[in-house]
């Protein structure tokens, strides 16, 4: 269900977490004004508000709800109405102390903060779940009701468990899973350190242990708690879907946050939403960028929401500096860009009190109507408003990359070659140069129909499941285009080796078998010697990783140039049916990738939307025959972008332009073509 399947809301989502709990009901009515000044037309209410809605396990309060609820649609303002189980009440972990989390070590988590819950603890559940059914049959036909926020940032700060409870359910995990004992063993490869089990009751969790846990259960304890956390999400959204089936249901999510696949999570989401803070005096926001990417695509390229962002700074890095103006704008319009149908707070008004009060907001500490970020505010939500024909329009992309959550699990488990490769930095270091490029992206499981795409990319596919590799060896052999990099290919989905030669599962597809790897120390440096023919030719610098490479019909494009290796190919391209395979076998130098990405983009026929000065985004949004190219410049200085020939409408000012758009620093542009 796309956002604008929400008849009630056929714009652009805009507003922000709202908390009036915390202020004196004459507040309300004042932010009611400034509000509809602003362009708010959705806000998200309950999150925090448990204890509130139930004062004692026999007791409901829904009347400062109710009235807030009248009061929002009278002024023509939405709610996206939470759950209110991010945070159980005080009593709750009275009456019940089993359902506090417990660390690693075995020590029981105290309330006082938030997120302090089991998601296997059956109370929690059950007085969760019953709040949510006297929510869901109060306000079902409510006119201001738009859409359901199931609690808030699952796993944020309690994504692991180890309590009795999850010990339980984990052994009942296991059962499902595999069948019988002698199946898990072997999965597991339990003669090793004398770990076989000869009972379900034998097994535990892996918490704290003398040395390095299996890897096998480290990888399904990783499994069971995104499941375990998914399974209390879909408590509630049982509920709230049997009582208003047609409302869309979702939760907020983190981005690339590892705990949770979110690919599977987002089966059970009517539309993503995800919260977006990045760091403000970083440059350009690439991983942002990379992110709304990735929530884009966990439903194929549905819309998604941009729950939460900040307007000016955060309170929980270690210094919190402010966005600098025009910054917040710029960054929202990147959203949009790529693929949101909303942009949102947290949160409305910046709190009196509690841990968060130094958290910037839509409305300061001053409430000063003629404040830089109110002003700001205020002037993207008036600007939102000329949108519309952008919504539920889709990102255009040939490009794909890989991404997979039960790799990044398996890659960063410990006793590895080196603990210095980190997923997420990987795939960051193939899609930066695409960015850079203004070439679109989807994110894609390694189990996807990848027939679309011009070139695909599989960054450290270190864990090839069944018919993982069978699917990317036809997109190959169909005439796709494939880059994968070093150590893939390496493991099954429970962590053994795949035998007969790394990388097992692609020998034929990459045309070579790597004999050693050699992680690199920190500061430990190689070279490249890159030949014409690869796009990249000349001298550079590598680090990281060094495979040692016996080639099996594919052509060497790199070399190396020091140790032992020296002379031996480090790049290579294989020719496999129709298609092409590209293997990178070390970490090359930025100025390498971007030159290979480059050529192999020329070579498919993937090229940016309109061309542009480094440092300006270009994206394409396409519906009903009409597409709207996003131009951002992220620069200091402004910029000149030559547009196609003749006369294109400009969404933001509402403007024709023609020939040649100038844009101001941190400016915004949509042109129609």
């Amino acid at each position: 269900m796309a956002v604008s399947k929400n008849v009630k809301l056929p714009h652009l989502f805009y507003g922000g977490d709202y908390n009036p709990e915390q202020w004196p009901e004459e507040v309300w009515h004042e932010d009611m004004r400034l509000m509809k000044q602003a362009g708010v037309n959705i806000v998200s209410v309950g999150i925090f508000s448990w204890s509130l809605l139930q004062p004692s396990p026999e007791a409901y309060d829904f009347a400062w709800m109710d009235r807030l609820m009248d009061l929002l649609a009278e002024n023509g303002i939405y709610a996206d109405l939470a759950t209110a189980t991010a945070s159980p009440p005080a009593w709750l972990a009275k009456l019940h102390p089993e359902s506090l989390p417990v660390d690693e070590n075995g020590a029981r988590y105290m309330q006082g903060s938030r997120q302090h819950y089991c998601p296997n603890s059956a109370a929690f559940r059950e007085y969760g779940q019953a709040l949510v059914r006297k929510l869901a049959e109060r306000y079902k036909d409510h006119p201001a009701l738009a859409m359901w926020h199931i609690n808030n940032e699952y796993g944020c700060h309690i994504s692991r468990c180890y309590c009795e409870a999850c010990t339980e359910k984990f052994r009942e995990w296991l059962q499902r899973r595999y069948g019988t004992i002698e199946e898990l063993n072997s999965r597991w490869g339990t003669n090793f350190w004398s770990q076989k089990y000869y009972d379900w009751s034998e097994i535990g969790l892996p918490g704290k242990t003398p040395t390095y846990a299996n890897p096998g259960q480290q990888l399904d304890y990783s499994r069971f708690m995104s499941d375990s956390l998914l399974d209390a999400y879909l408590g509630e959204y049982r509920v709230l879907r049997e009582i208003t089936p047609n409302l869309p249901i979702m939760t907020n999510l983190m981005g690339a946050f590892k705990p949770l696949d979110e690919f599977e999570w987002a089966k059970h989401m009517d539309v993503v939403t995800w919260d977006s803070y990045p760091e403000p005096t970083a440059g350009i926001p690439v991983l942002a960028a990379m992110q709304h990417d990735l929530m884009r695509s966990l439903k194929g390229g549905d819309p998604f929401i941009l729950m939460e962002q900040v307007t000016s700074q955060v309170n929980w890095r270690l210094q919190n500096p402010v966005k600098r103006p025009g910054i917040m704008r710029l960054w929202s319009y990147q959203a949009v860009a790529r693929g949101g149908d909303g942009v949102m707070f947290f949160q409305w008004r910046q709190s009196r009190a509690g841990a968060e009060k130094f958290h910037g907001a839509m409305v300061s500490h001053t409430g000063d109507e003629n404040s830089r970020v109110y002003r700001e505010v205020r002037q993207l939500g008036n600007e939102l408003k000329r949108l519309d024909a952008i919504v539920d329009s889709r990102v255009e992309a040939e490009a794909a990359i890989v991404f997979d959550w039960h790799n990044w699990w398996a890659l960063e488990l410990d006793s590895k070659p080196s603990r210095d490769v980190h997923y997420i930095e990987q795939v960051k270091q193939y899609y930066k140069p695409l960015f850079e490029a203004n070439i679109g992206v989807d994110f894609v499981p390694p189990s996807a129909d990848l027939s679309k795409y011009k070139l695909v990319i599989a960054p450290a596919l270190y864990m090839v499941k069944p018919g993982e590799a069978d699917n990317l060896e036809t997109y190959v052999r169909q005439g796709g285009t494939l880059l994968l990099t070093f150590f893939s290919g390496i493991v099954d989905e429970n962590d053994r080796i795949h035998l007969g030669g790394y990388p097992a599962p692609f020998r034929s597809l990459l045309g070579l078998t790597v004999e050693e790897f050699d992680p690199m120390l920190p500061g430990q440096t190689n070279g490249l010697t890159a030949a014409e023919n690869s796009g990249a030719g000349g001298v550079y610098r590598c680090d990281l990783w060094a495979d040692v490479i016996r080639l099996e019909g594919a052509e060497a494009l790199a070399s190396f140039t020091g140790d032992f290796f020296a002379g031996s190919p480090a790049v290579t391209r294989h020719r496999f049916g129709q298609g092409c395979a590209y293997y990178v076998g070390t970490q090359p130098e930025e100025a390498f990738t971007a030159r290979l990405l480059g050529s192999i983009a020329e070579e498919v026929g993937l090229k940016a939307p309109l061309q542009a000065p480094p440092g300006v985004e270009v994206t394409v949004r396409a519906k009903d025959g009409n597409r709207y190219v996003f131009v951002l410049n992220h620069l200091q200085e402004t910029a000149e972008i030559r547009l196609p020939a003749g006369e294109h409408p400009e969404l933001i000012r509402g403007v024709k332009v023609q020939d040649v758009l100038k844009l101001e620093p941190n400016g915004a542009a949509i042109i129609r073509i």
